[in-house]
């Protein structure tokens, strides 16, 4: 899971952007609209980070599609050490 956290937030094209998105639902979660309007990100563009982060395991949806918000995934919580690691790197 480590390997997987610095590729996909750090390793890749949009990783600071999915740090920030990390952080946001870190302090509360959040559904996509909310997340797009406190980021100031387009709404496409945080849909694909979210799939992006989900595709690899790192958040997870809850609720239905339209409302649905989201959390870091239980993976990553056990490995949350890493994410704050990756964070201070990227600021």
């Amino acid at each position: 899971m480590e390997g997987v956290l610095w590729y996909v937030l750090t390793g890749t094209r949009g990783g600071g952007n999915r740090v920030r998105i990390m952080k946001a639902i870190d302090e509360r979660p959040r559904n996509a609209n909310k997340l797009a309007e406190s980021l100031d990100l387009d709404y496409t563009t945080v849909r694909h980070h979210l799939d992006v982060l989900q595709d690899n395991d790192i958040v997870e949806k809850k609720g239905g599609d339209y409302g649905a918000i989201y959390i870091p995934s239980n993976r990553v919580r056990t490995h949350w050490d890493v994410v704050e690691q990756i964070m201070e790197q990227v600021e």
